[in-house]
């Protein structure tokens, strides 16, 4: 691999198993336009400027809870290919992705042991062990789903090109962890999932590994304990919390990924603008009585652990305030404009708070790129519990709002989204598979 007017990079090796080897080359893009890498016989070019205007892509929710490998490509990456598009036209500095860029769902089924594991009664689950054979299955499972995702055309095409952030929500392990009963979540079984796929997204969405003693010449790499993290650009900051290693059904975060969290916001230069990706939306409409009520009708329970998910979940409520709460001091103390970007509703939609001071706290929710809208019906109920809002900080009411040019909250189409800061303003514009473009909404 050779940079453009570069010397040739070695590669580190930080992966083997499997039958396979994975390499990573390190080497630096110049902050500007033109910049270029060669691989083998291809040459890849990255828009590397991110000092004046610029433009980011954020994407979300690229799969669907089963038999994702079966379904139709073309149908499938319809919105990939429009984001190869807009960046042949018009090149995005960055890309952010938002969760769920794989859906795990399915590696219960991987090996008997782990479908009987998920067959049986949560509370017999803790004594189910977790074998090497069962070990060996999970980690083929989530390294063959990532292949599958990173050989789309699509995706490829824009990976090679665009650098990006991510981070990993629940489908990414398995659909609701976390919010799960504890004694499925810290089972061996359980443990020995969430290792697995944290191994494989350090290796695909990171390029990082923890295991790499049995590669040549490398010894052991540095174990990072949480998913999240921070980058630096110039005039703005991205700062990553890690909602899914560390959270059970009483919180999100645990001290170790509160304090990370923290320390990023406070690297953040004084009036920079923080984008936050929060795999899980922080503004939205009342769910508490929604909990309620599924606590009254037998059968509903199953449901529970989609609601915990949230952070307006009656279990979160206390960490939710502290969370806007901190937010607000980084912003009045910061001079900063703070921006939410978030997923995993599988709609589009936007939310806004009001700190103390009148500045804006904006979320903007894109979801999925890949995964199938839910039924009108679906997003029109989201819609009306919206109406009844909710104010987690006394006298900071959140308000949901339709996207621009759109009549409801909710949109229920596939979709992504672009920010772009042009002579120093800040705006943001989905790209909904039916209704097209949405007109420029000003983050001020």
């Amino acid at each position: 691999m050779v940079p453009a007017d570069g010397d040739e990079v070695s590669p580190t090796c930080i992966y083997t198993g499997l039958a396979r080897r994975a390499w990573r080359y390190d080497f630096a893009v110049p902050s500007a336009e033109g910049g270029a890498y060669r691989l083998g016989d291809s040459d890849y070019e990255i828009h590397g400027r991110l000092t004046g205007d610029l433009r980011i892509a954020y994407v979300s929710c690229n799969g669907q809870e089963h038999e994702d490998p079966a379904r139709d490509l073309d149908e499938r990456n319809v919105m990939w290919r429009r984001l190869v598009e807009e960046h042949r036209r018009t090149p995005f500095g960055l890309i952010l992705h938002g969760g769920d860029q794989l859906y795990a769902d399915e590696v219960v089924q991987a090996h008997p042991g782990l479908a009987a594991w998920a067959a049986s009664e949560p509370d017999a689950r803790a004594a189910l062990p977790f074998d090497d054979a069962m070990r060996t299955a999970a980690e083929r499972f989530y390294l063959e789903r990532y292949e599958y995702l990173f050989r789309q055309p699509s995706i490829a095409w824009l990976a090679a090109r665009i650098p990006a952030i991510m981070i990993w929500d629940d489908h990414d392990i398995l659909d609701g962890w976390g919010s799960r009963p504890k004694d499925v979540l810290e089972s061996p079984i359980g443990r020995g999932l969430f290792d697995a796929a944290r191994r494989m997204f350090l290796l695909f969405q990171r390029a990082e590994s923890e295991f790499c003693a049995d590669a040549p010449g490398n010894g052991a790499a540095p174990c990072q304990r949480t998913a999240g993290c921070t980058q630096s650009f110039p005039r703005f900051t991205v700062v990553v919390p890690d909602l899914r290693s560390q959270r059970t059904p009483e919180r999100v975060m645990g001290p170790e990924t509160w304090s990370e969290f923290e320390r990023g916001l406070e690297q953040a230069s004084r009036g920079d603008r923080i984008l936050i990706p929060s795999s899980v939306p922080v503004l939205g409409p009342r769910l508490s009585w929604v909990e309620k009520a599924f606590a009254l009708f037998p059968g509903l329970q199953r449901y529970e652990d989609d609601l915990r998910d949230q952070w307006q979940s009656r279990s979160h409520r206390a960490e939710w305030r502290r969370l806007l709460e901190r937010l607000e001091r980084t912003a009045i103390g910061g001079s900063h404009r703070v921006t939410i970007l978030s997923g995993e509703l599988h709609l589009a939609t936007r939310a806004v708070m009001a700190f103390r001071d009148g500045t804006l706290l904006h979320q903007l929710v894109s979801s999925g790129i890949a995964h199938p809208p839910p039924p009108e019906l679906y997003a029109r109920a989201l819609g009306a519990l919206a109406r009844i809002g909710e104010s987690p900080v006394p006298g900071q009411r959140i308000t949901l709002k339709p996207l621009p040019g759109q009549r409801r909250v909710y949109v229920p189409e596939r979709n992504y989204m672009v920010l772009e800061r042009a002579g120093g303003d800040w705006t943001a514009q989905w790209e909904l598979e039916s209704s097209g473009r949405t007109p420029p909404l000003p983050l001020r």
